[in-house]
Parts: C-alpha cells; structure tokens; sequence
C-alpha cells in the first residue's frame, strides 16, 4: 500500500504542475507513459487488457479501455481501504452503473478548477447552482465538480437552488437571481440541458434582470428522460430567460469516468479541452484516427485520471476538425449514461 501511494504522490505532483495553458506535445507524451506505466502495474484489470497488446511508446498507443468496463471491473490502483471517494454514474434496472474511484479528489478538484481558468470566464462574479451540491449527492461527479468550482472561484456569491432531494426551487432561484442584480454581480448559471428546461417551463414567460458578464454553462442532459429538445430551441429558451445571446451559452462535456471536461460555446463550434486532455475521433473499422471531417468514435486521454485508466474509449459519435470535435451523440445500441443523467433523475422525481 505504501509503494503504491508514494508512487501515486510523485505522479500526482507532476500531473499538478502540468495543468497549466504551456504544456507541451513532449511533455504530456512522457506523463501519459509514466502514468500508463504506473496503471499497469497497479490496476490489476486494466493490466489484463493491455497484456496481450504491444508496449505503447506514445500517448496515442496507449490502450483505451471501453467506457462499459467501469460498469464490469474495478478499474483502481487502489485498494478498497486507500479510497476516499467514488463517484457513479446512472443506472437503471439491467444496466448497472459505472464506479470512479479516487484515493482523493485533489487532482479532479485541480484539473476541473484550472479548466475553468483555461475558459477565462472570470466576467462572472457569482453563481447560481441547478443541481445538487456535493454534500447532498456524494456520488455525483457533476455535484462534486460544481460544488468545488462555486466554493474556490465564487467566495461568499454561491446560490444552491436545488434542494437535498433534487428539486428546483423556483422561488429560491428568483431570489438569487434578483440579489445577484442588487449587488451588481454577473452571475454564471451551472446546470443539466434539462434543468434549464424544466426552468424555462416552470416560470412561463419570465426574462430575469441580469448584468453584462452573465454566463450559463449546461452539461447537456436528456438521456434516459424521454424529453429531447434540439440544441437549437434549448438556446432559445435559455437567451429568453435571461436575455442572452447564443455566444453567452456554454456546454461542457464529461463524464463520471473522466476527470476532465471539454468545452464549447454558442451554436455550430467544435468542442476543446485543456492542454492535459486529449480528444481522437478513432474509424471504428480500422481502428486508426479518421481524417478531419469523417465521424467516427470518441477516444480520449485524460492526465488526471491517475487512479484508474488515463485512455477511454466512450459510447459516443463525434466529427473530427482541425481544433476539437464536434460531437454527435451517443453511438447506436449504446446504453444511457452520465453524471447530467443523473442529476436529471432526481429533478424529474
């Protein structure tokens, strides 16, 4: 227990120092080894997978597990007793869900958080939750990373407007919204696709006051609810609530298997990622990455998935482009799944 730790600490630290908007090609080659290196020898299951494949000698050889597989195995360096939090996806009755386990969140926590600097939000000077926050849904990646950012980036301007049991309160939101213009704060507004959905149904007609600087950051969300709007219509919804512009609409990729995010804003743009993550859009026949402007299947490697796996294959279809991905959804016969998902769960109950 005490080699693995070590060796955790000493990556961990390196991994730390690289999240920042300079990294070079280099350098995240030779983490991205080190780190596989280290998975191996530690995380049993995933070892299994990589034996029969040959030795990866850059970042893009490193073997991907399927998404599927933290559904199936434990998929940790860590033992049982070293663990201090697991996050979960959704599951429902036959599926199952997925288990991210961490020997602690300091390297989700400071990924996410030098994310948000990589985005240069800082117009907003407080924030408005629609979701849980992380003591009420411990489990919840998305709660984790919401909770983390309205503490470290917010201070004392930190609105929770969904209760314990995951229903919004509406007049709690107009209230927060309404202190926010008081006290001449632009505010980000951090919720599921569906969240801001059930809002824009739930106040009818109503544009909220709001200062220059306002943001909303949706992390998409319909699967597994029999709702479905298009991109498009949910904007329209949004920039009526609050008089916005497209440009001011954020949406971030994720999920509870990753410990980084990817962003875009507005409508028709690829999304991105920081310097530390990698997106390949892999041609599901060959198996080699697919020209800039082919679809194919989401693949990416993450440096601050230390604990578990650093390269994920997902469940879902995207277009390769010059910078980033444009993603197109979940791949046919892929199952529900995510952190938005739910949240979106204990907002519909």
């Amino acid at each position: 227990m005490n080699a693995v730790f070590a060796a955790y600490r000493e990556l961990e630290t390196r991994i730390l120092a690289a999240l920042r908007e300079d990294l070079r090609e280099a350098e995240f080659d030779a983490l991205a080894l080190a780190a596989h290196a280290f998975q191996k020898r530690w995380n049993t299951p995933y070892a299994n997978f990589c034996a029969p494949r040959p030795t990866a000698m850059h970042w893009r050889e490193i073997p991907a597990v399927p998404q599927s597989a933290f559904k199936t195995a434990r998929l940790s360096v860590a033992p049982p007793g070293m663990i201090s939090r697991t996050f979960r996806t959704s599951g429902t009755t036959g599926e199952g869900f997925g288990e991210h386990h961490f020997i602690d969140p300091r390297l989700y926590d400071a990924a996410m958080l030098a994310g948000w600097d990589w985005l240069d939000r800082r117009s907003a000077e407080a924030v408005i939750l629609l979701t849980q926050e992380s003591a009420d849904a411990p489990q919840s990646s998305l709660a984790q990373m919401f909770s983390t950012l309205a503490r470290e980036r917010f201070g004392e301007f930190v609105f929770a407007v969904v209760n314990g049991g995951g229903a919004l309160d509406v007049e709690r939101f107009r209230a927060a919204m309404k202190t926010c213009f008081s006290a001449k704060r632009p505010v980000a507004l951090l919720g599921t696709a569906l969240a801001f959905l059930h809002l824009s149904e739930q106040v009818g007609g109503e544009c909220f006051d709001r200062l220059p600087g306002t943001l909303v950051l949706e992390t998409g969300g319909y699967k597994g609810s029999g709702r479905e709007v298009p991109k498009v219509e949910l904007y329209r919804r949004i920039g009526g609530l609050f008089d916005l512009e497209p440009e001011d609409i954020l949406n971030e990729y994720g999920m509870t298997e990753l410990s980084s995010q990817f962003y875009t804003r507005g409508l028709g743009r690829p999304h991105e990622g920081p310097p530390w993550v990698r997106a390949v859009v892999i041609d599901p026949e060959t198996g080699g990455e697919t020209a800039v402007g082919e679809t194919g299947v989401l693949r990416i490697f993450d440096l601050a998935n230390l604990g578990s796996v650093l390269a994920v294959e997902t469940q879902d279809l995207a277009v390769r482009r010059e910078r980033g991905f444009e993603l197109l959804g979940r791949a046919p016969a892929a199952l529900p799944r995510g952190c938005s998902r739910a949240a979106d769960e204990r907002l519909r109950a």
